[in-house]
């Protein structure tokens, strides 16, 4: 079992550029990828996508790349020969025709601004791609990790859900045996002797509850759901959906044991058990 919340970053030192990925998840119905990455990675970046997808089933995942060129690589500063050699000509007909003193030194550069450019070096994005994938699958396996950890306290706090839920289900059958006779021995006292299998009138008792009928399907079918919700939460697979599924039947029984036998110790036994299927029900919307 694996939650769906997360986080892992990892960084990949390369020979022009420092590559720092970091992801983080959090919960969503459906897979929702958030990618965020410089103009350089750009054509990774359906690549990248399906490194993700293979990794990560369901949840909202935000992934950020950053790259941080080497020092001393970032620019560099080209002179315009061109430009400077029409200068030094224009000086030196300037010199000869009004007669002008002085030597011509690097001090034009100062005095010329335009004779030297600073030029942002483009990056060699082919050259970087392994390093970029190296980082982002580090940084997926640590997101793995974070998730998987979460997940094993999930699913410890589900098994003790469980194990509350199949108390509760040993109870209503219990009870359900106790008040299987009960009804007959009402039924039977029908009109004709015929049996009324849709509502039954508790008599013994004395105190008018209505009861519509034997129980014994309903809990078998509860009980039946538990314990295949307990093999479900040790899958290895996403179970989020399974489990939501799973808590509806669980639930759909519990209201129809409710309704059909009405009396305090059966409906305060539901109600423990409702209980128990909305906290399991809160942990699974955490669950891949």
């Amino acid at each position: 079992m694996k939650s769906m919340t997360g986080y892992g970053e990892a960084s990949h030192q390369g020979k022009h550029a420092k590559i720092t990925v970091q992801v983080r998840s959090l919960n969503h119905r459906h897979l929702d990828l958030q990618l965020r990455a410089p103009r350089e990675y750009l054509g990774f970046e359906e690549e990248i996508r399906k490194s993700v997808r293979a990794a990560v089933n369901r949840g909202r995942i935000d992934l950020f790349i950053n790259r941080t060129s080497a020092s001393g690589r970032a620019r560099e500063v080209e002179l315009d020969e061109d430009l400077l050699g029409k200068y030094l000509k224009a000086i030196q007909r300037a010199k000869k025709k009004f007669r002008l003193a002085g030597e011509i030194g690097v001090a034009i550069f100062a005095s010329v601004p335009d004779l030297l450019r600073v030029r942002e070096v483009e990056a060699n994005a082919g050259s970087e791609r392994e390093g970029l994938f190296a980082a982002v699958k580090s940084a997926l396996r640590k997101l793995e990790q974070s998730r998987s950890r979460e997940g094993h306290q999930l699913k410890s706090d589900m098994q003790s859900q469980l194990r509350h839920l199949k108390g509760i289900a040993a109870d209503l059958e219990k009870h359900a045996g106790q008040l299987a006779p009960r009804l007959a021995k009402s039924s039977a006292g029908g009109k004709n002797g015929e049996v009324d299998a849709g509502i039954v009138t508790e008599a013994s008792d004395g105190a008018g509850w209505v009861l519509k009928g034997d129980v014994n399907e309903e809990v078998v079918r509860l009980k039946t759901h538990v314990v295949a919700l307990a093999a479900v939460i040790n899958e290895d697979e996403p179970i989020g959906k399974k489990i939501e599924f799973m808590l509806q039947e669980i639930q759909r029984e519990l209201n129809t044991i409710s309704s059909k036998i009405p009396l305090f110790p059966v409906v305060q036994l539901v109600l423990q058990g409702k209980e128990r299927v909305e906290k399991i029900r809160e942990q699974t919307q955490n669950v891949e």
